[in-house]
This record gives structure tokens, sequence and C-alpha cells, in this order.
């Protein structure tokens, strides 16, 4: 158990490059999201109705 520690304790920096890239990768991956979704909602509203 106290190697596993030792282990995550400053190996080089990447545990410090996880804690930033982590939250900007969730970041990302939300505004591609709201991209993709505002994309399909524009697509969608071209003067028609379809019901």
């Amino acid at each position: 158990m106290f190697a596993v520690v030792e282990v995550l304790a400053h190996q080089g920096g990447w545990d410090e490059a996880l804690t930033v890239l982590v939250p900007v990768g969730l970041f990302v991956g939300l505004l591609w999201a709201a991209k993709v979704r505002a994309e399909r909602q524009d697509e969608g509203e071209d003067g028609r109705d379809d019901r």
C-alpha cells in the first residue's frame, strides 16, 4: 500500500499535469457537445414545419 502512495507522490510532475488536463479536457468536451447540439438545431430550423 505504501508503494502506491510513493508512486503517486510527485513522479515527474504527471500528477500535476493530470490535475490540469482532466478539467480542461472535460471543458473542451462539453464545448464540443454544445457546438454539435447547436448545429443540429440550426439544421432543423430551415423554415419548414415538418409536423
